[in-house]
C-alpha cells in the first residue's frame, strides 16, 4: 500500500536509525468506520532515550499530523521503546 510505504519513510526520515514496523489493522475495522486505516505502529528509538511516554507518542503524532488531520490515518496505537 503506498500510504504505508508513506508513512515508513516519513517515519524513518523524522527518526533517522529507528527500528519501525507499521501493522495495518483496518480489515477488522472495516464495517465501522470505511475510510482511513487503523494502524498500530511500534518504534524502538534511542532518540527517545530522557523522553516520557507522552513526549515520545506526542513526537510519532507530531510526525503524522498531516496524516492524520486529513484522515487517510483514522486511528492509530504507537508503542514506542528506547534502543
Amino acid at each position: 500500500m503506498v500510504l504505508l510505504s508513506a508513512i515508513q519513510q516519513k517515519l524513518s526520515q523524522a527518526l533517522p536509525g529507528a527500528k519501525i514496523e507499521i501493522i495495518d489493522h483496518s480489515a477488522s475495522h472495516i464495517e465501522h468506520h470505511p475510510v482511513g486505516v487503523h494502524l498500530e505502529v511500534q518504534i524502538t528509538y534511542a532518540g527517545f532515550a530522557g523522553k516520557s511516554l507522552m513526549e515520545q507518542h506526542r513526537l510519532v503524532n507530531d510526525i503524522l499530523a498531516e496524516e492524520l488531520k486529513s484522515g487517510q490515518i483514522h486511528a492509530l496505537r504507537i508503542k514506542t521503546k528506547v534502543s
